[in-house]
């Protein structure tokens, strides 16, 4: 006799407990840290769940890891697509438009490139060029979803967003300098922000260090070509999905999943980011749900990093070597190289 519905959810959830509650006490562990001494949450999340890899190896506690990492990371990448909208990309007129995706697409292709050059998988250079190239280590973490799940992917990704999240920072610091001996506008330098640097938190703070008395030009303008640079992270995650789809859920390494059930085109989550998308361009989300969703996607990106944190070894990030730390200092330079100079050339012909 089959069981019912509520008896199977409940037997799901009491499975899924341990490991969900380990990772939410490492993200509120993070927050706390984040919120009271600095600093960048998702990093903080990652570093203390190395702390707790032993616990990954409890057969009670791995399937809610498991869970974090894969299902609430999806629900958080596809809750982003509420913090876009069409008119906020069509606000930045077709110069700086093509400037920043020419600067996404060049830098994915440098990955790629530098994958070959150095002997790499080409999902390292897939992941490192789009971690760098679009947002951070949220798109680290949604390429990395729809890659083959094998523990060289989950180590490299756990290294890209240790890195991406450093040079974010080291940016934020330096690019408000730099803008200002280049001799750029505070408009211009937040198109150069939101354009180069990693993470959405790193940008607005360096906007805002350009906005005095009451001038928010730089943080306006960094924040909504940001937003592009994000939105940009679901037709590349498609693409991704669709050049290395597996044929059967088998290939694809999930193990809940008959072997013969054939995987989805376009993943599900990447749907819903475009619904979400559609939904915040329509006005019908209040800007207090759209807020709270807003806050929701980046707690669950939190919950996600802190599994794949308990699911990694510091040996086992030692292992990768210096190489791909080089492909993401290089892929770093290029966007700010490929963007400034853009901004320049295009300042001189305006």
């Amino acid at each position: 006799m089959a069981q019912p519905l509520w008896s199977r959810a409940l037997q799901r959830a009491r499975t899924l407990a341990p490991g969900l509650l380990l990772c939410a006490v490492v993200a509120l562990s993070a927050t706390f840290v984040a919120e009271h001494y600095g600093g960048p949450q998702l990093l903080y999340a990652l570093l203390i769940g190395l702390a707790f890899h032993f616990l990954s190896r409890d057969p009670k506690i791995r399937p809610g890891i498991d869970f974090c990492g894969r299902t609430l990371l999806r629900a958080g990448v596809a809750l982003l697509g509420l913090r876009i909208t069409f008119a906020q990309v069509s606000a930045l007129g077709w110069g700086t438009g093509a400037l920043t995706a020419l600067g996404v697409a060049s830098t994915i292709a440098l990955g790629l490139l530098l994958a070959r050059l150095l002997r790499r998988p080409v999902a390292e250079g897939l992941v490192s060029g789009c971690a760098v190239g679009i947002c951070g280590a949220s798109a680290a973490l949604a390429v990395s979803s729809v890659l083959p799940q094998t523990k060289e992917n989950e180590r490299f990704t756990l290294l890209a967003v240790v890195g991406v999240t450093l040079l974010s920072t080291l940016a934020m610091v330096l690019y408000p300098l730099a803008s200002s001996l280049a001799g750029l506008t505070p408009a211009q330098a937040g198109v150069f922000f939101g354009a180069t640097i990693h993470d959405v938190a790193q940008v607005v703070a360096a906007g805002m260090m350009l906005s005095n008395a009451g001038d928010t030009a730089a943080a306006d303008s960094a924040t909504v070509v940001k937003l592009f640079r994000v939105m940009l992270l679901m037709p590349v995650v498609v693409l991704v999905a669709m050049a290395m789809r597996p044929s059967t859920a088998a290939d694809a390494g999930d193990d809940e999943a008959p072997a013969d059930r054939p995987v989805p085109l376009v993943p599900g989550f990447l749907l819903a980011f475009i619904v979400c998308m559609l939904l915040a361009t329509s006005g019908l989300v209040p800007a207090a749900l759209a807020s709270s969703a807003s806050q929701a996607s980046r707690w669950l990106l939190v919950v996600a990093i802190a599994a794949a944190g308990v699911k990694t070894s510091f040996e086992d990030l030692l292992q990768l070597g210096w190489m791909p730390v080089a492909m993401l200092v290089t892929e770093t330079l290029w966007i700010a190289l490929f963007a400034g100079s853009g901004l320049l050339l295009m300042a001189h012909w305006g």
